[in-house]
């Protein structure tokens, strides 16, 4: 029976060609920079996400701490949305590996209020760290894309008083096929970037992150600081590749199936589904527990060889995925009804 995987997109599984490119890779030493297949994949991400240079890291969290890490000095201040990745799920990272504290603002769904966002950047006081960084994030993980002007206008504050601008772009492929629009477009409006190539592009391991040629130089120190110096690491590289070259067209069609997900979850009874955090693979809904027991349903659809997450402070989230076909939503829907009924 097929497992279906509703939980993330980060449980995809590596296609046939990247398993195979992965086994006939020309791999050498990465510290030393002689990796063959890593330094194509890093001219390739640096050209598609319109840098000068990038570098592959171990995962999503990596890439952002690492960035962090470079953009900043200790006792430093970041400006960073309070619903963000790097403050819900990076386990503290940046006062443990960077020494700077997180300055967080209430956001909708990574889109900065402007007047708020000015008033938080530090002014010269002896009693006052400096703002080292402001974060953004696009695709933001609560299901919604930051436009581009909006972009635009905290790079252009952020640039006028000399702070660097990091963009964690996990998802942005995502957000770059909503907009209609390529990635390097979103990437204009930030000094540096973080890119996933496991969350929906279907690599098995790794992320990207780009910036100018001397920002990279020196994170690539960082980089070995935090321990992710690899060595034939080429082997995971050549998935990359394919990822960023082969899988980002096709995420319209987890966009697609998540509308039509969204539009039968809102059929069950008790069912509210947020139609207006619609913009990528995410289908979010609330539920009481009388209508849509969050144990039985969990249970229930495991027994029947589908993986979902229980609600998180209330609400549910499904997630589309390249291993997500469209005939798959009705499996699920007709598996949760059973399990309700």
């Amino acid at each position: 029976m097929k497992t279906l995987d509703f939980r993330s997109d980060t449980v995809t599984q590596p296609t046939a060609k990247m398993r195979q490119a992965m086994a006939s890779a020309p791999v050498g030493d990465d510290v030393y920079g002689d990796d063959p297949t890593l330094n194509e994949l890093e001219e390739l991400s640096a050209k598609i996400l319109g840098k000068e240079a990038a570098l592959f890291v171990p995962s999503g969290t990596f890439g952002n701490q690492v960035s962090i890490l470079t953009h900043t000095k200790r006792g430093d201040e970041i400006i960073v949305g309070f619903d963000a990745h790097i403050v819900w799920h990076e386990v503290g990272g940046a006062a443990v590996i960077s020494g700077v504290q997180t300055r967080t603002l209430n956001t909708d769904y990574g889109i900065y209020d402007m007047e708020a966002l000015k008033n938080l950047i530090r002014g010269e006081d002896i009693h006052y760290p400096d703002t080292g960084l402001i974060c953004m994030e696009n695709a933001h993980g609560g299901g919604k894309v930051v436009p581009l002007e909006h972009m635009k206008a905290v790079y252009e504050l952020a640039k006028g008083r000399g702070i660097p601008v990091h963009l964690d772009g996990a998802r942005l492929f995502n957000a770059a096929a909503y907009l209609g629009v390529e990635a390097r477009e979103i990437t204009q409006y930030c000094d540096t970037v973080n890119v996933c190539l496991s969350k929906g592009l279907g690599a098995p391991v790794g992320s990207m992150v780009a910036g100018d040629s001397r920002f990279i130089e020196k994170a690539r120190k960082m980089r070995k600081l935090m321990g992710g110096g690899m060595r034939q690491a080429g082997i995971l590289g050549a998935a990359g590749i394919i990822a960023i070259t082969e899988m980002v067209d096709r995420l319209k069609e987890d966009h697609a199936n998540a509308g039509i997900l969204r539009e039968k979850m809102a059929a069950f009874k008790g069912v509210q589904v947020d139609m207006d955090r619609s913009h990528i693979n995410m289908v979010f809904f609330k539920a009481s527990e009388e209508d849509f027991p969050s144990d039985r349903v969990v249970a229930g659809l495991l027994e029947r060889g589908i993986k979902v997450n229980g609600p998180e402070g209330g609400e549910w989230r499904f997630v589309t995925n390249k291993d997500i076909e469209t005939e798959d939503i009705d499996t699920l829907v007709n598996a949760l009804k059973e399990v309700l009924e």
